[in-house]
């Protein structure tokens, strides 16, 4: 199997093993304070670390209680997943917030603004040209 197909699989597995985990293995109450899904994983080529990106849903402040569980539990995982993946070295594991949802959302906000804004700018010359009879 090439390297990086390895590496992808790998990654995979990484993100269903974590997800079971999230959900029955991890007791600690800040992790459950908010809806936390796992956006990606990334591995290193020599399998020895790995990137869990998390999106949290809820306030800013139960996002960081929620990320500060999940580093609290990172070595709870790396143990759990070196167990359940057979890996003579389980990968250490690293949280970080993905905040590519937020952003979206932010942006669909936007464009949803700019068009009813343009809305309302071609439904005020039509009312301006019907009352006075002259395009404007």
């Amino acid at each position: 199997m090439a390297p990086g197909r390895r590496v992808e699989r790998v990654a995979a597995l990484i993100r269903r093993e974590t997800s079971e985990l999230l959900i029955h293995g991890i007791r600690d109450e800040r992790v459950h304070q908010g809806m936390v899904s796992i956006t990606e994983v990334e591995v290193s080529g020599d399998l020895q670390h790995c990137k869990i990106f998390v999106s949290i849903y809820g306030e800013d402040a139960d996002k960081q209680n929620v990320l500060e569980g999940l580093k609290a539990a990172s070595g709870y995982l790396r143990g759990e997943l070196g167990r359940r993946l057979q890996m003579r070295r389980a990968p250490e594991v690293v949280f970080q917030l993905d905040r590519g949802i937020e952003k979206g959302t932010t942006v669909l906000h936007l464009l949803n603004r700019l068009e009813e804004e343009r809305q309302e700018r071609d439904d005020q010359p039509q009312s301006s040209e019907q009352e006075s009879g002259e395009p404007l």
